[in-house]
């Protein structure tokens, strides 16, 4: 039986930002969300009230250094963390800058591409936009995959048989894929990575990739 390496979507949300003070007022996170939920149906919990660790935040070291130490007790491999990146422009980046900047938590990770636009949708505001998904072109998928670089090289990166493992969350969205996918692979290899391993978090109806050998399909 093939080893299962349990890893974890870790949500960078569940901290104030100033766009998100903005958006949604001063304070906001997702924690926000989670406090307005209420029950639908006899016996619904919510709800939901955080255990272990309470309403975090995850400016907090000590916050991170918790969640990894209960993720190791309870058998989880890493954490990957959702990565926003807008045409440069980056949002929600602080815990694991400064996680990727400081060694701690010495736990392992890797990182997930959310690729997609922002919208009020969670709100009742599907049309709103709040911070579009662009894609200008080759040059910002050389600075892009730069700053993925600086991940790639940190000792707890994640891979897959000597690759670093990448997770594109909605890999239809990408215009050229293979493109980019081919200069992100070229890029890595002159970076001195043995190459990439590619995640696909296809939603909706089955997908197919088009490199079976090195990219997998995660259903959602």
């Amino acid at each position: 039986m093939p080893h299962v390496r349990a890893i974890a979507f870790y949500l960078p949300q569940f901290h104030p930002i100033p766009e998100n003070d903005r958006w949604w007022g001063p304070g906001f996170t997702e924690w926000t969300n989670v406090a307005k939920a209420r029950p639908l149906f006899p016996s619904h919990y919510q709800p939901r009230v955080p255990a272990d660790l309470g309403y975090y935040d995850l400016r907090k070291p000590g916050t991170r250094a918790a969640q990894a130490a209960l993720a190791a007790a309870h058998g989880v491999e890493g954490f990957c963390y959702w990565h926003y990146w807008f045409a440069g422009k980056r949002l929600l980046e602080r815990p694991f800058a400064e996680v990727l900047a400081s060694g701690e938590p010495e736990f392992p990770f890797c990182l997930a591409w959310a690729n997609e636009t922002w919208s009020g949708v969670w709100h009742g505001a599907p049309d709103r936009t709040l911070i579009e998904q662009t894609y200008p072109g080759p040059a910002d998928h050389e600075a892009h995959f730069r700053v993925l670089a600086e991940a790639f090289a940190d000792p707890r990166y994640i891979t897959v048989d000597g690759a670093p493992l990448l997770v594109v969350y909605q890999p239809r969205k990408l215009p050229e894929a293979r493109r980019v996918t081919d200069l992100w692979r070229d890029l890595a290899a002159r970076a001195g990575f043995r190459g990439l391993h590619l995640v696909a978090v296809a939603m909706g109806e089955p997908w197919t990739p088009w490199h079976t050998s090195s990219t997998r399909f995660l259903p959602a």
